[in-house]
């Protein structure tokens, strides 16, 4: 809505023509509950900057609420949309007239992706990595957390007007594949996800629970023997064939290669079937058995331009101390890559494939934040533009209360078992509240798992992506409050008044006044495509989240309010059916950047 904008300059012409004073900004905020006025013009900024002759001499002219009432009276007589104003110390509350809310309200009325930037700014792409998981075992909470951060953050920048690329790394490679894979050899018999009917991933995490407890055992033996705890650990025969086993990895020994090839797969089918359950999905992927030694040569590019230096025993690094950090291995002295050399390549590699990629996001937990600073800070002194562009979408730890969730070992909590016990907890609130009388079985099934993830993600995404999580299982299902639930239960809601609207309401109409709750609810609306734009700036599904709850709140104050279909002057009746359709489709829009569904019936 252009009413900031226009306001804005009205105010720079008033402080020009009445204290002879250029200024280039005006500072707004919205108008406090207990105050009239719909936006609120900071006078206090101005104060230091107006020093009219008159004023000079009559300092009491100085004074914030005598500005403010100048600015205000000047607003009313010369913009169409002011309709009057109250100061209060040092602000100025400006009320817009009711036309030009039901003008702007039936400008948009039929916009089906209102608030989305559906062309494209520029050729430019964003490219956002998410997942990126190990192929020794299944997903769990915190990669829900960071597949659902990842999904609903790439979904926010396209809805801004940018290109986007969804993809993952998947760590495929690593003494910790191969620890699966030779207890597998050990213990399994032959055994499949067919024959086990277990799910490939957790097949394969299954085994690597089992390496863990023999190479226990093991390293309890020989401390009996005499060894010390790190001495066993090194000579336990099971680590030791573990480390072999990545040696001919390396060395491509067909066997291993084969074994690695069949029992990757397994899991790549098991995670593929998670993502599918859990609502995101990926434009491409990138395996680190094909990336982790692509930084090498990037690695002799900058020891020649002077950005890289070679300790004596060979070993290559960056010194970086004079940026704030320390000095960073980048080669080992054996000509292995670490980790920071294979994501160095990993990036260098992605604007190949992708040229029109201009910069990156990276989900990953916060415990990675040096990281971070320093493969983007090399980056840059690399020379790659793009390399200013990139960003670490940080995110703190999922905890649960104890109890209430089967844990796999530890505290690690299996991303299906999770989905499924959120189903569960949904048919269990669900049912208690007994509106489910007319559903088919498979209606109610289908209802339970749209309710449970929409309380899954939208407990998790509400939350600032910096901060920790403290996830209730119970209190996430709850159909009061800033939940999940909630906003679908009000969309559910309004579907039904506009099914029961038996009359043409796609048309804009003639109403020529608003209740203030209809004038509330349209400045409310009014706000999404600026959420939008502010989220994909700052990388924040909870914008988008806490504002789809103020909007259900703001509407569900509206509908307690005033009559809908029983208001008996037609053109208000027409109206409002418009303004809970317009309501629904935002919260319906909204949700899908969450990557969340609304139920047309609850």
């Amino acid at each position: 809505m252009s009413v900031q904008k226009n306001l804005s300059q009205s105010v720079i012409r008033a402080v020009q023509e009445l204290f002879t004073v250029t200024i280039e900004n005006v500072e707004f905020q919205t108008t406090r509950k207990d105050f009239e006025g719909d936006i609120t013009i900071v006078i206090f900024p101005l104060l230091k900057l107006i020093k009219e002759p008159e004023a000079m001499s009559n300092p009491a002219k100085l004074n914030p609420v005598e500005i403010g009432t100048k600015i205000g009276t000047y607003l009313v007589e010369n913009c169409i949309e002011v309709e009057k104003f109250n100061v209060v110390a040092g602000f100025l509350n400006i009320v817009i007239s009711d036309t030009f809310y039901i003008d702007y309200f039936n400008s948009i009325i039929n916009i089906q992706n209102f608030g989305f930037v559906t062309e494209s700014v520029s050729n430019d792409a964003i490219m956002v990595e998410y997942s990126s998981p190990n192929t020794n075992k299944p997903l769990h909470l915190g990669h829900v957390r960071n597949n659902l951060l990842g999904y609903s953050v790439a979904e926010i920048i396209k809805a801004s007007g940018k290109n986007v690329y969804k993809t993952q790394i998947i760590n495929d490679r690593g003494i910790h594949i191969c620890k699966s894979m030779l207890a597998w050899l050990k213990f399994g018999n032959g055994e499949t996800p067919e024959t086990s009917g277990l799910k490939g991933d957790k097949l394969v995490g299954n085994y690597y629970v089992a390496f863990d407890k023999e190479y226990k055992i093991q390293i309890q033996d020989l401390i009996t023997q005499g060894r010390t705890e790190d001495e066993a650990k090194k000579q336990a025969p099971i680590i030791i064939e573990a480390q072999q086993m990545l040696l001919d990895w390396e060395a491509g020994k067909p066997e291993i290669i084969s074994l690695w090839k069949k029992m990757n797969q397994w899991v790549y089918d098991g995670f593929d079937e998670t993502y599918k359950n859990l609502g995101v999905d990926f434009d491409s992927k990138y395996f680190e058995s094909n990336t982790y030694l692509l930084g090498k040569e990037v690695v002799k590019l900058g020891l020649e331009k002077g950005i890289f230096e070679k300790d004596p025993d060979g070993s290559v690094w960056i010194d970086l101390t004079e940026d704030g950090l320390d000095r960073k291995i980048v080669l080992r002295s054996d000509g292995t890559a670490v980790y920071m050399t294979q994501d160095i390549g990993t990036a260098i590699q992605r604007v190949k494939d992708f040229p029109d990629v201009t910069g990156m996001v990276y989900t990953v937990g916060n415990e990675q934040d040096y990281h971070f600073k320093v493969l983007f800070l090399i980056l840059k002194k690399l020379g790659f533009e793009w390399a200013k562009s990139l960003y670490h979408l940080s995110y703190g730890m999922v905890e649960l209360p104890s109890g209430k969730m089967k844990s796999r070992e530890g505290n690690v909590v299996d991303a299906d078992d999770l989905m499924t016990e959120m189903t569960a907890t949904a048919a269990k609130i669900a049912s208690e509240l007994g509106k489910l009388e007319d559903y088919s079985a498979s209606e109610k099934q289908k209802l339970y798992k749209t309710i449970g993830l929409g309380a899954l993600k939208y407990y998790i995404l509400k939350v600032d992506p910096k901060k920790q999580i403290l996830f209730n299982p119970e209190e996430s299902v709850d159909f009061a409050g800033n939940t999940g639930p909630f906003i679908q239960y009000t969309f559910a809601r309004i579907r039904s008044i506009l099914r029961k609207a038996n009359f043409d309401f796609a048309k804009p109409t003639a109403v020529v006044e608003l209740h203030l709750k209809e004038k509330e609810l349209i400045k409310q609306i009014a706000l999404f495509p600026e959420i939008i734009q502010s989220a994909a700036t700052h990388h924040s599904p909870a914008l988008v989240a806490n504002y789809t709850y103020d909007l259900v709140k703001e509407y569900n104050s509206f509908y307690q309010t005033v009559s809908i279909l029983g208001e008996e002057n037609p053109i208000k009746k027409v109206f409002r059916v418009q303004l809970s359709s317009k309501v629904a489709s935002t919260i319906k829009l909204a949700f899908s950047l969450l990557g969340i569904e609304v139920p047309d019936r609850m």
